[in-house]
């Protein structure tokens, strides 16, 4: 299991997995912006989304749990 988290504080504008998804290394799990910026959050590694942790329109900071690969 791999735990994906933030990397920054901002507002979650785009969750484009949900759970069951199967992810590629690099693919996109989340659209943070921050200070008017999108900042994708991408998945180290492949694996299938197990938990989706956010909703868009969320608040986020910095080590908040975005989502959970299996």
């Amino acid at each position: 299991m791999a735990d994906i988290r933030s990397e920054m504080m901002g507002s979650v504008v785009r969750i484009p997995v949900t759970e069951g998804s199967r992810l590629a290394a690099g693919d996109t799990v989340a659209v943070i912006e921050c200070m008017k910026t999108e900042i994708p959050i991408l998945a180290e590694r492949a694996g299938t989304v197990t938990k989706v942790a956010v909703a868009e329109g969320a608040a986020v900071e910095n080590g908040d749990l975005l989502v959970v690969l299996d």
